[in-house]
C-alpha cells in the first residue's frame, strides 16, 4: 500500500511566498497544514543559488511595499533581520541614476532568507513533486512523485496557474466552468537568467543594480555590491527581456549564455570564468485575476493564490497568500 497522510486539514502546493504565508495564516487559526514543494528549498522565485563560495539572487531582485498590510509584514521582517531597505533607485545604461523615492527591499543575507524565516515553524516537505490532484469523498488526495499520497479537507494551489491546472487535469478534476474560465486565460512571460562568476569586480554601479531597457536585457545585478556574496571577485545576475527569452527559450544553453554575456559585456569589467543558465518559464504574470485569490467549493474546497492574483509583484503574492489562508480558515470553521 502507498503511504497516506489523512490528518492534514489543508494541503498547500508550493512553498513560495504565497504558500508559506497562507500556511502560516491557517496554522495560526488552528488548522494542520502540510506544504508540498517540488524544489530542494523554499522561496519559489525569491530564489538564491550558491556557486562554490559565491552566492547570487537569481530570481526576484527586490520588492516594494505599498499596501499598509504588506508594509507591516516588511517591518516585521526587518525587525527579524531577514529584510532591509536596499535603495530607492538604480543606475541606467546612460550613466544616470534613476531614483523615484520608492524604497526597494531585499532579503538578508539573500532573498531566500525571508522564505526560510516564514517556513521555520511550518510542516514543509521538500523535493515533493506533485503528479496529480484528485477529488475524493468531499476532500482531496495529492499524489507525489515518490508515491506518497496526502489527503486533506481543503487544497490550496500556489504554483503558476498553468501548472496548477495541469495537476487538476491529471487527476481528472472537473472544476466549475466559471472557475476554469477565470483561470485558463492567466498567462506568464518567461525569463532567461544567467549567473556569471567573474575573475574580478564588475562595472555595475552602487548599490549593485542596473536597470536595462528591457531588450535584450532587463536587469544586471552585482551580488557583492548588494551584500549577498562575500567571496572574492564578483558574481552577477543577468535577466534577459521577455522577447529575447521567448525567442531563445529552446536555444542550447551555451548559446544563450554567450548571447546574454555579450550583451552585458560593457558592464562586466572582468572576464567570466563560469556561468549558469536558469530558465524561468513563469517569470511574470501578463494577465492577472482581479481578486487576491480564487476560492471554490466544488468538487471540494479549493483555492488558488500567487502573484497572478491581484498583481504581478512580490507584494501581490504575499497579500494573495494571506487572503487565501483567511478564506480557507473561514470556510473550514
Amino acid at each position: 500500500m502507498t503511504p497516506m497522510d489523512p490528518t492534514a486539514e489543508v494541503v498547500v502546493i508550493g512553498a513560495g511566498l504565497s504558500g508559506l504565508l497562507a500556511a502560516g495564516t491557517l496554522q495560526a487559526a488552528g488548522r494542520r497544514v502540510v506544504v508540498l514543494e517540488k524544489a530542494r528549498g523554499v522561496g519559489g522565485r525569491m530564489a538564491t543559488r550558491r556557486l562554490d563560495a559565491h552566492v547570487a539572487d537569481h530570481g526576484a531582485q527586490f520588492f516594494t511595499a505599498h499596501q499598509p498590510r504588506f508594509r507591516q509584514l516588511v517591518d516585521a521582517w526587518e525587525q527579524a533581520g531577514v529584510a532591509r531597505r536596499w535603495s530607492t533607485g538604480f543606475a541606467t545604461p546612460d550613466g544616470a541614476f534613476k531614483d523615484n523615492g520608492v524604497p526597494r527591499y531585499c532579503g538578508v543575507p539573500a532573498m531566500t532568507a525571508i522564505a526560510k524565516h516564514l517556513a521555520r515553524d511550518l510542516e514543509v516537505r521538500l523535493s515533493a513533486r506533485v503528479l496529480r490532484v484528485e477529488s475524493r469523498e468531499g476532500g482531496w488526495t495529492v499524489t507525489t512523485e515518490d508515491g506518497a499520497r496526502h489527503s486533506s479537507r481543503a487544497l490550496l494551489l500556489t504554483a503558476p496557474v498553468p501548472q496548477s491546472l495541469e495537476l487538476l487535469s491529471a487527476g481528472q478534476v472537473a472544476l466549475p466552468e466559471k472557475v476554469w474560465d477565470d483561470l485558463e486565460p492567466l498567462d506568464y512571460a518567461p525569463c532567461l537568467t544567467v549567473i556569471a562568476r567573474l575573475t574580478g569586480p564588475s562595472l555595475i554601479p552602487e548599490p549593485g543594480g542596473l536597470w536595462m531597457p528591457g531588450e535584450p536585457l532587463l536587469w544586471l545585478g552585482d551580488n557583492q555590491r548588494k551584500g549577498v556574496s562575500t567571496a572574492p571577485g564578483a558574481i552577477v545576475t543577468l535577466h534577459a527581456g521577455q522577447e529575447f527569452s521567448r525567442e531563445r527559450w529552446d536555444t542550447p544553453e551555451s548559446e544563450v549564455i554567450a548571447a546574454i554575456v555579450a550583451a552585458a559585456a560593457p558592464w562586466l569589467g572582468s572576464p567570466v570564468d563560469h556561468a549558469q543558465l536558469h530558465r524561468w518559464r513563469y517569470s511574470v504574470p501578463l494577465r492577472v485575476h482581479p481578486e487576491p485569490c480564487l476560492v471554490a467549493t466544488e468538487p471540494a474546497l479549493i483555492a488558488f493564490a500567487g502573484d497572478a492574483f491581484g498583481g504581478p509583484r512580490v507584494e501581490a503574492a504575499a497579500l494573495s497568500g494571506l487572503a487565501a489562508g483567511e478564506a480557507l480558515a473561514a470556510r473550514l470553521g
